[in-house]
């Protein structure tokens, strides 16, 4: 037995237990440094900012300082917000589009190689073309309004979700599959009981990476005729030379971003459950 279940099995012995306390005390010093980190390193980037502004004399339509990017962020909160909200639409119907359709593709080419061989490399070279190349058609083929920004980051989120999931999908013990053959069982009970299983992991470490590449996509669809949203916001500021309010629309995307990756990481450790927690 290891020293996690020795002390969950006897949570009184393992207290009074040199080693456990050790190891409590390691574990304890190892998330208070994961959460303190990122926190300092965020604070010395502000602090990098604010000293390279101030000690170069940078002119605020050039470079902003930190405290008008926060000034802009406060007195134009309303402003923000409004076109925070048309984007995360956009980003949360391209993500939901975008990874359903890769679940699907990559479970038909995990079930029919000949197809695989067909459409993978279609769907290689469609991810080839750049997104700023992807939106003027998209913009022509649907019009102005969300749908070309949703087909957008549905695009851009597909291909690295196909590319996990096939690999999850595959990446299955050949004794288990072996014992699913032993037991007759259907090409369903394989896929919901073993190879769906096994391809969560594989599924949320794109999914993570989806969580950006939706708000990346919503933004850049709104570069391209549209008159509400981040992206559409960026352009404004950028022609009237508001850096301030640019650099406070960027800080929101990214804090949507970071808002929508912390809550896939949730769902992911309240779904995959069997993953082992890493030792300190």
């Amino acid at each position: 037995m290891n020293m996690p279940d020795a002390m969950a099995a006897s949570p009184q012995a393992g207290m009074e237990d040199p080693a456990a306390l050790a190891y409590f005390s390691a574990r304890q010093r190892e998330q208070w440094r994961r959460r303190t980190l990122p926190v300092l390193g965020l604070f010395g980037l502000i602090f990098l900012w604010w000293a390279v502004v101030t000690g170069f004399d940078v002119k605020p339509f050039i470079a902003p300082s930190p405290q008008l990017v926060l000034e802009t962020m406060v007195n134009k909160w309303p402003v923000l917000w409004q076109n925070v909200i048309p984007t995360a639409i956009e980003a949360v119907g391209g993500f939901m589009l975008g990874n359903f359709a890769a679940i699907l593709l990559a479970t038909v080419f995990v079930h029919n190689k000949a197809i695989q061989e067909a459409f993978f490399p279609i769907a290689v070279m469609i991810n080839t073309i750049p997104v700023v190349a992807k939106a003027p058609i998209l913009v022509l083929l649907m019009g102005n309004g969300m749908e070309p920004k949703i087909t957008i980051a549905a695009l851009i989120c597909f291909f690295p979700t196909l590319v996990n999931m096939v690999r999850g999908l595959e990446a299955v013990n050949p004794q288990s599959m072996e014992l699913m053959r032993v037991l007759s069982a259907s090409k369903s009970e394989v896929y919901f009981k073993l190879r769906l299983y096994n391809s969560l992991p594989y599924l949320f470490s794109a999914l993570k990476i989806a969580t950006s590449t939706s708000v990346i996509g919503a933004v850049v669809g709104e570069w391209i005729g549209s008159t509400r949203g981040i992206g559409a916001l960026i352009i404004q500021a950028t022609y009237s030379f508001d850096s301030a309010l640019l650099y406070s629309a960027v800080i929101m995307s990214s804090f949507l971003a970071g808002a929508f990756f912390l809550l896939i990481t949730l769902i992911e450790r309240m779904v995959v459950k069997w993953q082992p927690a890493s030792a300190p």
